[in-house]
């Protein structure tokens, strides 16, 4: 039964080919290409106007130099809120529940925010991992407590994402084979199991969109203490 379960979170694979680049790359198409045209179209318009309303908000603390990461925030966030929630669909595969590819994306984007930190204020960089007015007996302790704190980050960053998603995706199916196994022996029960289900999955689409929204806004706040 735990076989059962966890099998949807498998790389998929066919004939010996794995087909994560295709999960990855496939729901790209969806996605109408901007035009000539002075006037966009009822596809673009809804597009342009929530990328333009998420980059200023996410912007906005952060610096002038930081704002060259618009266009890879904005993509990013694209990119994570339609892996989470097409996944969300019957015989779909979410490649966003698999740790490595979080963290292939935690980890550099990370790193970036730190060695820029470290290349324009280096100095400022290096005063998070010790207070002001820490006593003399507390530095080494502090020192390694924040050095091991600021390297969780991108763990934490990838982990996140990977464990509500996953978690939302187990919950779901534990319902619903909850429901296939209660509807001949009590239908009334396995009704209102499908309404529980039918919350849940509202409940898992907002998650879907909140976790994309917080792994970019997080790197964000690594990006505005190091610009």
């Amino acid at each position: 039964m735990m076989l059962s379960l966890f099998d949807q979170f498998a790389s998929p694979v066919y004939l010996g080919v794995p087909l994560m680049a295709l999960a990855i790359c496939l729901p790209w198409l969806l996605f109408p290409t901007p035009t000539s045209r002075w006037i966009n179209n009822r596809l673009l318009t809804p597009q342009t106007w929530f990328l333009n309303r998420f980059t200023n908000q996410l912007l906005l603390p952060i610096n002038t130099p930081g704002h060259k990461w618009a266009a890879l925030f904005a993509s990013l966030m694209l990119f994570l809120l339609t892996m989470n929630t097409l996944g969300l669909l019957p015989y779909t595969f979410t490649p966003t529940t698999q740790l490595s590819m979080n963290m292939g994306l935690a980890v550099p984007l990370w790193l970036a925010t730190v060695i820029i930190g470290m290349q324009n204020q280096p100095t400022h960089a290096l005063g998070h991992l010790l207070p002001e007015g820490t006593p003399t007996p507390l530095i080494p302790v502090l020192i390694i407590i924040e050095t091991i704190s600021l390297f969780i980050r991108p763990l934490a960053l990838g982990v996140r994402l990977t464990a509500n998603l996953t978690a939302g995706h187990l919950l779901m199916q534990l319902i619903a084979t909850a429901t296939y196994v209660l509807l001949p022996l009590m239908p009334a029960v396995a009704l209102l199991t499908v309404g529980l289900l039918y919350l849940l999955t509202l409940l898992e689409v907002a998650v879907a969109m909140i976790q994309a929204y917080v792994f970019v806004l997080l790197l964000s706040l690594y990006l505005q203490e190091n610009v």
